[in-house]
Parts: C-alpha cells; sequence; structure tokens
C-alpha cells in the first residue's frame, strides 16, 4: 500500500513538450527545516504532496506540486511579520523589521525559490537569532528582511524545478535595469530554460520589491543564493560602496572576491537595481545548496548592519 501512495504521488512536470518525473519528494526537503537549530545538520524525512494545480496554457509548468502557504515565523519579542504583497500564485511575502533607525539596511533571500532554498532557511535563522538578540541592531539602524521572494518556486520543488516564479520567469532577471528578455547562456544557470519576463519589472513578485525599495531610505542590501561562487557587487562596472560591501563580506568569510567567473554577463538583477537607487549592494552565494554557513553569516550580518556607505 505505501508503495503505492509514493507511486501516485509523484509529480510531473511538463516542459517544452517533454514529460519529465520530477525526483521524488525525497528530494524536496520539508519547508519548516527553515525552523531548525541552526548549529545541527538537518536530518531528512520525506513529506507527502497530495494536491496539485494546473496552470494556465501559456505558462511552462503544466503539472506541478502544492505546499502549504507559507506561514510567518512566531517570534518572542512582538517583531511579527508584515505581508507587503503576494506572489503570482497569491501566497504572502513576509517582511520582518527590526530596529527603528534612520540608516536602513535589507536583506532578501529566496529569490530563486526552491532551487536555493537554503538561503530561505539562513534568512529565517537569521530573521530568529536578531528576535532573540535585538541589541545586535544599532540605535540608529534598521534592519529589514524579506526571507523568501519566490515562495511559489519554493512550494514547488527543492531543486532545479523550483527556481523560476509561476510564470517560468528567473526573478532576479527581471528588475529594470540591464533587462533582457534571454540572454547568451554561455557560463549561466541552463538547467531548464528560464525567461528575464515580458518585460522590465514584469512580474508581481518584482514589483512588490521594487516599491518597497523605492519607499524607503535602504543604503545596504545583500541579496542571497547558492551556491560558491562568491560575492558579486551590483553595478556594470561594479559600483564603488558596492565593491567596499563585497571586500568587508570577503574579509568575514569564506566567500571568494573578487567572485570566479564563469563569463556569465547577469541582467536584471537586484543588485544590480539597488545600485540604480544609490544603494550598496551585493549577490552572496552561498557555499553550497544545502548548508546555511550560519556562524560566518551572522559574521556577515554585523558587516552589514554597521556599513557605512
Amino acid at each position: 500500500m505505501l508503495f503505492i501512495l509514493l507511486f501516485v504521488q509523484m509529480p510531473k512536470l511538463s516542459l517544452s513538450n517533454q514529460t519529465v518525473i520530477l525526483a521524488s519528494t525525497h528530494d524536496a526537503l520539508p519547508r519548516l527545516i527553515a525552523l531548525e537549530p541552526t548549529s545541527v545538520r538537518s536530518q531528512v524525512t520525506p513529506t507527502l504532496v497530495s494536491t496539485t494545480i494546473t496552470t494556465e496554457p501559456h505558462h511552462r509548468y503544466v503539472e506541478v506540486p502544492v505546499s502549504p502557504t507559507p506561514t510567518p515565523l512566531t517570534l518572542s519579542n512582538k517583531n511579527q511579520a508584515e505581508i507587503i504583497g503576494y506572489s503570482t500564485e497569491g501566497r504572502p511575502l513576509h517582511l520582518y523589521t527590526f530596529g527603528k533607525g534612520d540608516h536602513e539596511r535589507m536583506i532578501v533571500a529566496g529569490i530563486h525559490g526552491g532551487d536555493e532554498w537554503n538561503t530561505v532557511t539562513l534568512a529565517n535563522q537569521l530573521i530568529k537569532y536578531v528576535d532573540q538578540n535585538p541589541k545586535l541592531v544599532p540605535d540608529d539602524t534598521t534592519l529589514y528582511v524579506l526571507p523568501n521572494l519566490n515562495p511559489d518556486g519554493e512550494a514547488r520543488a527543492h531543486n532545479k524545478y523550483g527556481r523560476v516564479n509561476d510564470n517560468g520567469v528567473d526573478l532576479n532577471r527581471n528588475f529594470p535595469v540591464n533587462w533582457q528578455k534571454d540572454w547568451d547562456r554561455s557560463g549561466c544557470w541552463n538547467s531548464l530554460l528560464t525567461s528575464g519576463g515580458t518585460g522590465p519589472g514584469s512580474e508581481v513578485e518584482t514589483q512588490v520589491l521594487i516599491n518597497f525599495v523605492n519607499t524607503h531610505n535602504i543604503e545596504a542590501l545583500i541579496s542571497y543564493h547558492s551556491a560558491a561562487l562568491g560575492v558579486f557587487p551590483g553595478g556594470l562596472p561594479w559600483e564603488g560602496d558596492s565593491i567596499r560591501l563585497a571586500r568587508s563580506i570577503a574579509e568575514v568569510s569564506s566567500y571568494p572576491f573578487p567572485p570566479i567567473d564563469t563569463g556569465c554577463m547577469y541582467s536584471g538583477t537586484l543588485a544590480d537595481y539597488a545600485v540604480s537607487k544609490g544603494i550598496a549592494a551585493v549577490d552572496l552565494e552561498l557555499t553550497n545548496h544545502i548548508d546555511t554557513d550560519f556562524d560566518q553569516n551572522l559574521d556577515i550580518l554585523n558587516v552589514l548592519l554597521n556599513f557605512v556607505a
């Protein structure tokens, strides 16, 4: 009976007229891993998903598994999540705010959803830590943490099929600076077909973050990704304050700067958009697609909070 159940629950994905059997949910790590202790390597148990939805015909993904709508973290110091918008599928985009100072800092994770799910885990770990240690945030500083910009991709799968949003768009190619609908894939992530969207800032998730940035006075920003390439300053060419931020991060971590150059020309990124708004910004790649590197990212958080732009 168990064998039959597992067979029935294995999701299918239709991609470019080819039917692909996704890895079983043994490969899709449980969503509650984000709440596990930071110092313990997770022991993963499979989570069975029984519900599926069918997307619109123009979407690349015809049948995807649906996991529950994410719920905000339960925090101890009344730092409750604010919903600043909703994803394409209607999942809330939760934002956490710490401090009340004039110098604003921001962390964004989960842009690539389930393909880089460990960035969501890390962001949630940092949220829990700052909640329990509020004095970490200087009196003159406010910290914003958006742990998951792409909850639809994170809900779909914790592998490459979870990278894009529900419209098949790579959100880190959708911001309205250096935007391209398609790009030279040489040296770039190329496991599945993706798009930069129908136009600059076409996706609702991107629009929510753009609106937030435009209505706040953020001075420095980290956009978390995985894996292994290092720290990428925003701007083309790299902007000066963003280079200083990248160097400061590299000094307290194992992440290389300059980053590894694969030859990819990145377009429409959050870091480049942030720089266009006068924000020192970096794309930071975690060591791999599993670990959160919590200890060194706690040091990096201190760098961000005390960075002078």
